[in-house]
């Protein structure tokens, strides 16, 4: 298994994959309407190759808005592993690295919609006092600080991002 960069030739096959693990109608989940019209981060797009060079998993993050509008932030997912290929390792695998070229790169933090559960082992928390577009179980919206920082989420809205906010 390699990680590697997405690149616009994998598109096909890492939007298959993403049918199969969550139906096409994941296209209307709130999380899809932050994403309308932006691009994932490039060096943040990954997929997990298996040895016959197929995409086993991939990961993506999205910049969003984050408070009263005036923060960055990553928003992660989807995350997708193939169903042969589920309880490998391969999403935690994809979930850390993502996670360690996320903070490289200088990002502060990364919000989630997500299983409290199983994210929480990587470090991620329940967000307190900001909102995510409905309809979303707020138990479900997860954050983590990953500068070292130790700072706070920013409390507000979670919202699309707009370039020319920001510097």
């Amino acid at each position: 298994m390699r990680l590697e960069r997405e690149t616009d030739g994998d598109n096909w096959e890492v939007e298959t994959l993403l049918d199969t693990a969550f139906g096409t109608g994941r296209r209307g989940l709130p999380s899809y309407r932050l994403r309308a019209g932006v691009d994932p981060v490039p060096e943040l797009a990954l997929v997990a190759r298996d040895e016959h060079a197929e995409i086993s998993g991939t990961i993506r993050f999205w910049p969003i808005s984050v408070g009263s509008g005036e923060y960055e932030a990553l928003l992660l997912g989807p995350i997708a592993v193939h169903p042969t290929r589920q309880g490998e390792g391969i999403g935690a695998w994809l979930i850390r690295e993502g996670l360690d070229r996320a903070r490289k790169a200088g990002w502060r933090f990364v919000v989630l919609v997500g299983d409290h559960a199983y994210y929480s082992r990587f470090g991620f928390k329940r967000c307190e006092g900001v909102s995510f577009p409905p309809p979303t179980d707020p138990a479900r919206l997860l954050w983590l600080g990953i500068d070292g920082s130790g700072a706070s989420l920013p409390l507000g809205s979670i919202g699309r991002w707009c370039p020319e906010s920001f510097g």
